[in-house]
């Protein structure tokens, strides 16, 4: 079996995602949320063998960009144009 890295939540033994040898993702979080340095760890994991586990360090999740402006239109004006969206 081949080495791949898992995050547990704190003090929990049972994984929340699983990646590959050198990265795994923590989905789901809400935008702005702060999480403290060992909030999550991270360990190797090679079939039935475990590394200790090792702290994340803090981080805050990015808020997501707006969407994209819809209905894009342009009106012209006496002195160039005036643009709306909504």
């Amino acid at each position: 079996m081949a080495k791949v890295l898992k995050i547990y939540a704190k003090g929990n033994d049972t994984a929340i995602a699983t990646g590959d040898a050198t990265s795994v993702s923590i989905t789901g979080l809400a935008a702005g949320t702060v999480v403290a340095t060992g909030d999550y760890q991270v360990a190797y994991v090679d079939g039935d063998q475990m590394s200790d586990k090792v702290d994340v360090p803090g981080f805050t999740v990015l808020a997501a960009k707006p969407a994209e402006p819809a209905d894009v239109q342009s009106t012209a004006t006496t002195d160039g144009v005036k643009v709306s969206a909504e």
